[in-house]
C-alpha cells in the first residue's frame, strides 16, 4: 500500500512539474526588414535592403528574464558602386539562429542581446567570376529593443554586428576582412 501511494504522488508531483515547465515556454512567429551594409571595405557600398521571416522559442526562467533562440531566414548584403565588382547587389542568404537574454518589462517593453551563428544557404553576386564571394558561417553580436502586447502580438528593433569576416575570395588589391552589419525591424506573435 506505501509503494501505491508513493508511486501515485510521484505521478501527481510529476504531472505538475511537466504542466507548469511547459508553460515557461512561448513560441511565436516573426518577420519584418533588414538594412544591411558592409563595414571596413576598400569598395565603395551603399546598403541594401533585404527581409528576415521565421520561429522564436523563448524559456521563462523568472516573469521577467527569458532566454530565446529564433531561428530566421535572413537576406543581407549591400550595393556595390563600380570598383571591382561593378553596380552590383551582392546579397547573401543566410539561416540565421540569434540566442538572446531577453529582459521584459511587466509593461511589455523588452531589451534583448546575445551572439547569433548564420549559415550562409545562398549567394548571389553578378558578374563575380572568382567562385564563393562569401564565407559559409557569419558570427555575430545582436542587441535590440521592442514591445510585446498582453495578447502577444510585438514590434523591435535590432541591430546586428558582424564579428567575423565577409569574405571568402582572392582577388588581388581587394580586403576580404570586411564585415555584415544589419539593423532589423521586426512584427512578431507570440503563441
Amino acid at each position: 500500500m506505501k509503494k501505491l501511494l508513493f508511486i501515485c504522488l510521484v505521478l501527481l508531483s510529476t504531472k505538475g512539474f511537466s504542466q507548469s515547465f511547459l508553460k515557461r515556454f512561448e513560441f511565436g512567429l516573426k518577420a519584418g526588414a533588414n538594412y544591411s551594409n558592409f563595414t571596413n571595405t576598400d569598395f565603395a557600398t551603399d546598403p541594401l535592403v533585404g527581409f528576415h521571416a521565421g520561429a522564436t522559442v523563448a524559456f521563462k526562467i523568472t516573469d521577467n528574464f527569458l532566454v530565446q533562440e529564433e531561428f530566421l531566414f535572413s537576406s543581407q548584403g549591400a550595393k556595390i558602386k563600380g570598383d571591382v565588382f561593378g553596380n552590383n547587389d551582392i546579397k547573401l542568404y543566410y539561416i540565421s539562429v540569434p540566442f538572446l537574454a531577453k529582459y521584459r518589462t511587466n509593461s511589455g517593453f523588452y531589451i534583448e542581446a546575445g551572439p547569433q551563428v548564420g549559415m550562409k544557404a545562398k549567394e548571389e553576386v553578378k558578374g563575380l567570376t572568382v567562385g564563393e564571394f562569401a564565407k559559409k558561417l557569419d558570427l555575430a553580436a545582436a542587441g535590440g529593443i521592442g514591445f510585446q502586447s498582453k495578447i502577444g502580438l510585438g514590434i523591435g528593433v535590432r541591430y546586428i554586428y558582424g564579428i567575423s569576416k565577409v569574405g571568402d575570395f582572392d582577388i588581388t588589391n581587394i580586403k576580404t576582412d570586411f564585415r555584415s552589419n544589419v539593423a532589423q525591424a521586426s512584427i512578431f506573435y507570440v503563441f
